[in-house]
């Protein structure tokens, strides 16, 4: 497995993530805000919605670290999330622009404080630290950059650390029972999950991170199975309900 990144690498990474997603951001036409987004049953003014619900959520969780009574994510838990978006992506699309813009400027000016408390408790999930909410900010920024825009932002844009971040993290869909290799191109392989059942995954890494977290890939990846005639690989949903690996 690859190294973690330091807190100062992480942040820097999260920066760029959000310094990127804010230009795309003032590029995506008001009139798209109203069309299907690439994220199965989402439009893009939800997904532009849930991204400013999701910036101010985690700079509350920043800013109550290591409190004694921390917030949870959301206010009224996964139903009060959903229904926060979709009553958020009702609004204009020159408001909701400026409202994602606002949340996201405040979720970057809220990163370096973050530092000094990296492994003090956050709400965001059981169990969670501060630097487990800057992961996910990194991964939320970045996917759903790729789900508002496939061809702007195609996981082949998705830095290398990241592409590593995910073989971690979503090793939580791995079926029990299966084994899954990584063989990125030209770089170390990853195993996944200690079942008997076993594939090799061939691919670059950001094409193998991207077929992990469900996304289109724009490229192919190689499937030999151990045994036989073994159907390819299944995954478990998207783990929304625990903490992930770093």
């Amino acid at each position: 497995m690859a190294q973690l990144l330091a807190p100062a690498e992480l942040i820097a990474q999260v920066t760029t993530a959000l310094d990127e997603l804010s230009e795309q951001l003032r590029r995506v036409p008001l009139t798209e805000y109203s069309k299907p987004s690439s994220l199965p049953g989402w439009s893009n003014a939800q997904l532009i919605a849930h991204l400013a619900s999701l910036a101010k959520a985690a700079v509350r969780q920043f800013e109550s670290a290591g409190a004694e009574d921390v917030p949870p994510m959301y206010d009224g838990g996964a139903e009060g999330r959903i229904e926060a978006i979709n009553m958020t992506a009702l609004m204009r699309p020159q408001s909701l622009q400026t409202l994602v813009l606002d949340a996201l400027a405040q979720l970057r000016a809220s990163l370096p404080a973050a530092e000094p408390n990296w492994e003090a408790v956050v709400g965001y999930r059981p169990g969670a630290k501060v630097a487990d909410m800057m992961y996910a900010t990194w991964r939320e920024m970045l996917i759903h950059a790729t789900d508002l825009d496939q061809m702007a932002r195609p996981p082949a844009s998705w830095p290398a650390e990241f592409c590593a971040h995910l073989f971690r993290a979503l090793e939580a869909r791995v079926p029990q029972g299966a084994r899954l290799v990584l063989q990125p191109h030209g770089k170390t392989r990853t195993v996944l999950g200690q079942g008997e059942k076993s594939w090799v995954l061939s691919g670059t890494d950001f094409d193998l991170a991207a077929w992990l977290a469900g996304r289109g890939i724009p490229g192919a990846i190689r499937v030999t199975a151990a045994a036989d005639g073994a159907a390819d690989p299944q995954l478990l949903p998207w783990p929304s309900d625990r903490l992930m690996q770093r």
